[in-house]
Protein backbone atom coordinates (compact mmCIF):
# COMPACT_ATOMS: atom_id res chain seq x y z
CA UNK A 1 0.00 0.00 0.00
CA UNK A 2 1.19 3.52 -0.68
CA UNK A 3 2.01 5.71 2.29
CA UNK A 4 0.23 8.98 3.16
CA UNK A 5 -2.64 8.76 0.65
CA UNK A 6 -5.40 7.48 2.92
CA UNK A 7 -7.24 9.66 5.44
CA UNK A 8 -6.97 8.91 9.14
CA UNK A 9 -9.57 6.34 10.29
CA UNK A 10 -11.36 6.92 13.59
CA UNK A 11 -12.79 3.66 14.91
CA UNK A 12 -14.61 5.51 17.70
CA UNK A 13 -16.28 8.28 15.64
CA UNK A 14 -19.32 9.72 17.38
CA UNK A 15 -22.58 10.18 15.40
CA UNK A 16 -24.97 12.80 16.77
CA UNK A 17 -28.55 13.08 15.51
CA UNK A 18 -30.69 16.23 15.66
CA UNK A 19 -33.09 14.39 17.98
CA UNK A 20 -30.29 13.89 20.52
CA UNK A 21 -29.59 10.22 19.85
CA UNK A 22 -25.88 9.31 19.67
CA UNK A 23 -23.88 6.21 18.79
CA UNK A 24 -20.32 5.22 17.95
CA UNK A 25 -19.14 3.97 14.57
CA UNK A 26 -16.05 3.98 12.39
CA UNK A 27 -15.38 6.92 10.06
CA UNK A 28 -12.72 9.16 8.58
CA UNK A 29 -14.20 12.07 10.56
CA UNK A 30 -14.11 12.12 14.38
CA UNK A 31 -17.68 13.48 14.74
CA UNK A 32 -20.68 13.19 12.36
CA UNK A 33 -23.98 15.08 12.61
CA UNK A 34 -27.20 13.91 10.98
CA UNK A 35 -30.80 15.14 10.78
CA UNK A 36 -32.61 11.81 11.16
CA UNK A 37 -31.82 8.42 12.58
CA UNK A 38 -33.67 5.19 13.30
CA UNK A 39 -34.89 6.66 16.59
CA UNK A 40 -36.63 9.65 15.00
CA UNK A 41 -37.34 8.69 11.36
CA UNK A 42 -41.12 8.35 10.77
CA UNK A 43 -40.73 5.03 8.95
CA UNK A 44 -39.07 3.41 11.96
CA UNK A 45 -41.25 5.10 14.60
CA UNK A 46 -44.56 4.25 12.88
CA UNK A 47 -45.65 7.88 12.61
CA UNK A 48 -45.41 8.12 8.82
CA UNK A 49 -49.20 8.13 8.37
CA UNK A 50 -49.56 10.98 10.85
CA UNK A 51 -46.97 13.08 9.01
CA UNK A 52 -48.64 12.46 5.64
CA UNK A 53 -52.01 13.41 7.07
CA UNK A 54 -50.60 16.46 8.79
CA UNK A 55 -49.04 17.70 5.58
CA UNK A 56 -52.23 17.16 3.59
CA UNK A 57 -50.35 15.30 0.88
CA UNK A 58 -53.00 12.61 0.51
CA UNK A 59 -55.77 15.18 0.17
CA UNK A 60 -53.77 17.16 -2.38
CA UNK A 61 -53.12 14.01 -4.39
CA UNK A 62 -56.79 12.96 -4.45
CA UNK A 63 -57.80 16.52 -5.38
CA UNK A 64 -55.33 16.46 -8.31
CA UNK A 65 -56.63 13.08 -9.46
CA UNK A 66 -60.22 14.36 -9.36
CA UNK A 67 -59.25 17.49 -11.28
CA UNK A 68 -57.45 15.42 -13.90
CA UNK A 69 -60.48 13.17 -14.31
CA UNK A 70 -62.73 16.22 -14.68
CA UNK A 71 -60.42 17.73 -17.29
CA UNK A 72 -60.31 14.45 -19.22
CA UNK A 73 -64.11 14.35 -19.26
CA UNK A 74 -64.23 17.96 -20.44
CA UNK A 75 -61.72 17.28 -23.22
CA UNK A 76 -63.69 14.21 -24.32
CA UNK A 77 -66.93 16.21 -24.27
CA UNK A 78 -65.38 18.97 -26.37
CA UNK A 79 -64.02 16.42 -28.85
CA UNK A 80 -67.48 14.84 -29.18
CA UNK A 81 -69.06 18.27 -29.69
CA UNK A 82 -66.45 19.19 -32.30
CA UNK A 83 -67.00 15.91 -34.17
CA UNK A 84 -70.79 16.44 -34.05
CA UNK A 85 -70.43 20.00 -35.42
CA UNK A 86 -68.12 18.75 -38.17
CA UNK A 87 -70.64 16.05 -39.18
CA UNK A 88 -73.41 18.67 -39.22
CA UNK A 89 -71.28 20.95 -41.44
CA UNK A 90 -70.60 18.09 -43.84
CA UNK A 91 -74.31 17.29 -44.01
CA UNK A 92 -75.13 20.93 -44.70
CA UNK A 93 -72.52 21.03 -47.48
CA UNK A 94 -73.95 17.88 -49.06
CA UNK A 95 -77.45 19.29 -48.93
CA UNK A 96 -76.30 22.62 -50.37
CA UNK A 97 -74.54 20.86 -53.26
CA UNK A 98 -77.66 18.84 -54.07
CA UNK A 99 -79.81 21.98 -53.94
CA UNK A 100 -77.43 23.81 -56.24
CA UNK A 101 -77.51 20.98 -58.79
CA UNK A 102 -81.29 20.81 -58.60
CA UNK A 103 -81.56 24.55 -59.18
CA UNK A 104 -79.16 24.36 -62.12
CA UNK A 105 -81.10 21.50 -63.66
CA UNK A 106 -84.36 23.25 -63.02
CA UNK A 107 -83.10 26.42 -64.67
CA UNK A 108 -81.98 24.53 -67.78
CA UNK A 109 -85.38 22.82 -68.06
CA UNK A 110 -87.17 26.16 -67.97
CA UNK A 111 -84.87 27.67 -70.60
CA UNK A 112 -85.69 24.94 -73.13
Amino acid sequence: MRENIHPKYYSDAKVICACGNTWVTGSTVPELRTDVCSACHPFYTGQSQRIVDRGGMVERFTRRVEQAAGLQQEVASRARDKARRERERQLVEIVDEEDVEAIDLGGEDQAK
